[in-house]
């Protein structure tokens, strides 16, 4: 057979040209490419770390000004059912002293105070709302890293406080 018998002669050209392929390859992607690829990997790396932690950061900072909003919050409730407590208390001072005084005109007065508590309670929601709209854009700006205009954020409040 022809073939075989040009093996011998072909044999080492190939293997040169082999060796020589090879050795290009290596080094031409294995010393020059392949530590370009990895320190670009390792940036990556480090970057997505760093990314990382700075949501974690953010995410603490979310959660402690939550809390705030939180206690603050509840403070305000806790004022508001204070100024409702007050409200009806002089509501039913009032009541008992025109009862004591006269019969007449009982049913206009608690009407009367019935509005001035629904006007506090109101005022109450709305500052509870004030409040919650500020808050909601300050969690947003931190955590998402966009501003909402306030009439947005009090359009969301009142949704989910109404829901």
């Amino acid at each position: 057979m022809p073939q075989i018998s040009q093996l011998a002669t072909t044999y080492s050209s190939q293997i040169f040209w082999l060796v020589v392929f090879f050795g290009f390859v290596f080094f031409v992607i294995g010393r020059g490419m392949v530590p370009r690829v990895m320190a670009t990997v390792d940036l990556r790396d480090r970057q997505i770390a760093s990314d990382l932690a700075a949501a974690e950061a953010a995410r603490r900072a979310a959660n402690a000004d939550e809390e705030a909003w939180r206690a603050e919050a509840n403070q305000r409730r806790s004022e508001a059912q204070a100024v409702i407590a007050a409200a009806k208390a002089e509501a039913a001072k009032s009541a008992e002293a025109r009862l004591v005084e006269a019969g007449k005109g009982v049913d206009v007065r608690m009407l009367a105070a019935e509005a001035r508590i629904e006007q506090a309670r109101d005022a109450a929601l709305g500052e509870i709302e004030t409040v919650a709209s500020e808050a909601t854009s300050d969690i947003v700006a931190r955590l998402a890293g966009i501003t909402v205009d306030e009439a947005t954020a009090r359009a969301a409040v009142k949704e989910a406080l109404h829901a």
